[in-house]
């Protein structure tokens, strides 16, 4: 496929010359932050929710980005438009903002910040099949958080206990997705996203202490109001999901995504479960355009573009 333009420190450049320096502390150190969107035909999904968390990220690091959150927007939206001739191969992009403090040695006194836009593929190939079988959930032994470490609302780059998390349920399944819990043993959040589940027709959710309030969490939460579903944010422990009737987790890139397991017990009955059906056709309503089957269709390009012969040698 053809290649992406970013959008770094103000210039546009080719996606395979777009570079931060190895010594740079936003690289070395990870003190930097970042937020994630992805556009639904060609536009970017709830911008201003994401950069406003972008804010309290870059407040709580005291991160100055040299720019403001309506410039940064507007980077944002520049970037996709130039990308807008690579809509047919990609189907939609997944936009990321990132923000690495400057590279002075005092952070007080850091120097201009590093600010880029990039682009990428979402997981098509990946992610398709799941919409139908459910994902599975680990839970490894690596936890969310540390007490008294840095709050997991903050959208941070430094994320190697995900990684961690990750790799360890991929070992014991590949299509494995890691479910961390706190420090005291509460069900936290999936890697990269929010976890949800329905017990007696009622959704719950954990609570905002230990996890990052993902926007496609509150859009959720709002859609669920909108339907008139009972929704509750709190303490939940493996019990309480290993008994629920279905479950479900949500991220930026698939939206809404079923559960169909928990350490290899089967959740409920049904994958997706009748609410997670209900809110995906809710998601579908709201960014008017099928999530599930854009996913399968594009998958079903990629495999068809791969099962292509290659060019004859001259």
């Amino acid at each position: 496929m053809s290649e992406f333009t970013y959008w770094v420190n103000g210039t546009f450049v080719p996606a395979s010359q777009a570079a931060i320096p190895l010594d740079h502390r936003g690289f070395r150190t990870g003190d930097a932050v970042f937020d994630t969107e992805r556009t639904f035909n060609g536009k970017i999904f709830r911008l201003r929710e994401h950069l406003e968390r972008m804010k309290r990220s870059l407040s709580y690091t005291r991160i100055d980005p040299g720019l403001s959150m309506e410039e940064l927007a507007q980077a944002s939206e520049q970037t996709v438009e130039r990308n807008r001739h690579l809509l047919a191969d990609y189907g939609d992009f997944w936009v990321t903002q990132l923000i690495a403090r400057g590279n002075g040695a005092n952070p007080a006194k850091p120097g201009p910040a590093f600010v880029a836009v990039v682009l990428r593929q979402l997981a098509y190939a990946k992610m398709a099949p799941l919409y139908e079988q459910g994902a599975p959930l680990i839970i490894p032994t690596v936890r969310s958080s540390t007490v008294g470490g840095v709050d997991p609302k903050v959208k941070s780059v430094s994320r190697l206990h995900f990684a961690l998390a990750d790799l360890e349920a991929k070992e014991r399944d590949p299509d494995g997705v890691a479910l961390m819990v706190d420090d005291r043993g509460n069900l936290a959040e999936v890697v990269s996203g929010n976890l949800f589940l329905v017990t007696n027709g009622v959704v719950r959710t954990p609570g905002s202490q230990g996890i990052l309030e993902g926007v496609s969490r509150a859009t959720t939460i709002e859609l669920c109001r909108r339907d008139g579903l009972p929704v509750q944010a709190g303490d939940l422990q493996p019990y309480d999901l290993y008994t629920a009737d279905e479950a479900f987790f949500t991220t930026t890139s698939i939206c809404i995504m079923p559960v169909r397991s928990l350490n290899g017990a089967p959740i409920g009955k049904a994958v997706p479960g009748v609410i997670t059906r209900k809110l995906t056709d809710s998601w579908n309503r709201l960014v008017g355009l099928d999530i599930p089957g854009q996913f399968r269709a594009q998958a079903a390009k990629l495999a068809a573009k791969a099962a292509q012969p290659a060019p004859a040698a001259r």
